[in-house]
């Protein structure tokens, strides 16, 4: 039964009346009559009992009269569904985020994009900044936090930049890296991060550091600063301030220019149209202007 068809049963139902019910669907008395009879043969049943009196349901009648009004019911319960989509955000928000950026600063903004969209389902990825452009392109993620200098060639939008800080429980001046004894500790990650801090050292110092400790993780890398082991290069992004270590900023250049480090965020131009992408990226936002005004 077609819902036009049950809208017909329900109002015949409901006035008992031929000509009252044409009226309200706004059709002659002969062709409500026709439209009756063609229902009536498609259940092969008399639904109506018509005489003087008007229209009397059958029992069969009595059925094909609640059924009609159910179907009515659940087409409004969807056409109201689909209302909601268009001003509720669903499906599935696929991030790829950069470990470091995912340790320190994601979660608040997946914290306030959870309260406020609770209907989307999130998928995380996490990984080296090289990892998570690979996810985009083979369509693991829909949009991915990336640091440094990346080639995407898709949608990119700044999000915030980092100080570089050489940190330490003992070091106060950066010349002392060149007579300490304490190890310089350092960790993997992409070649592009590692590439800058090579730079940095070249352009500073003639030699190699004496001691050297090299880690897989950053936040092993800090904790083995903060505990006072050696000293580390870490971004603004890895430190609270209230670490009880010293921070050295790193200068990089001849005019003694603050060595940095971004983050973007990139993706498709397709990906950033959907609903629950543009919603993360207004929260991403949110949260990188407040980064940025520190």
């Amino acid at each position: 039964m077609t819902t036009s068809e049950a809208e017909i049963i329900k109002i015949l139902a409901e006035e008992r009346n031929m000509r009252k019910a044409a009226e309200r669907l706004f059709i002659t008395q002969p062709a409500l009559s026709q439209r009756l009879q063609s229902i009536e043969k498609y259940w092969g049943t008399q639904l109506f009992i018509r005489s003087q009196k008007g229209l009397t349901p059958t029992p069969a009648g009595e059925l094909v009269i609640q059924y009609a009004i159910e179907t009515l019911q659940k087409k409004e319960e969807v056409l109201e569904k689909i209302q909601a989509l268009d001003s509720k955000v669903h499906g599935t928000l696929k991030v790829a985020c950069a470990s470091i950026v995912g340790i320190n600063w994601l979660p608040k903004v997946l914290k306030e994009f959870v309260n406020t969209y609770p209907d989307v389902k999130i998928s995380l990825i996490t990984g080296w900044s090289s990892e998570i452009v690979r996810a985009i392109y083979d369509g693991e993620a829909q949009v991915g936090i990336v640091r440094g200098q990346s080639e995407w060639k898709g949608k990119k939008m700044h999000l915030f930049r980092d100080t570089m800080y050489l940190v330490d429980t003992e070091i106060q001046r950066l010349e002392e890296v060149l007579t300490t004894e304490r190890p310089f500790i350092q960790f993997k990650s992409d070649s592009n991060y590692y590439q800058e801090i090579q730079v940095w050292w070249q352009e500073h110092f003639a030699s190699s550091p004496k001691r050297q400790i090299i880690v897989d993780q950053i936040e092993t890398c800090k904790q083995m600063a903060l505990n006072g082991i050696g000293y580390a290069i870490l971004p603004s992004i890895t430190l609270s301030g209230g670490e009880n270590v010293n921070k050295i900023a790193l200068t990089s250049g001849d005019k003694d220019i603050g060595l940095t480090r971004d983050t973007w965020l990139i993706g498709y131009e397709s990906s950033f149209e959907l609903r629950q992408v543009a919603a993360f990226v207004e929260i991403v936002k949110k949260h990188a202007h407040s980064v940025n005004e520190t």
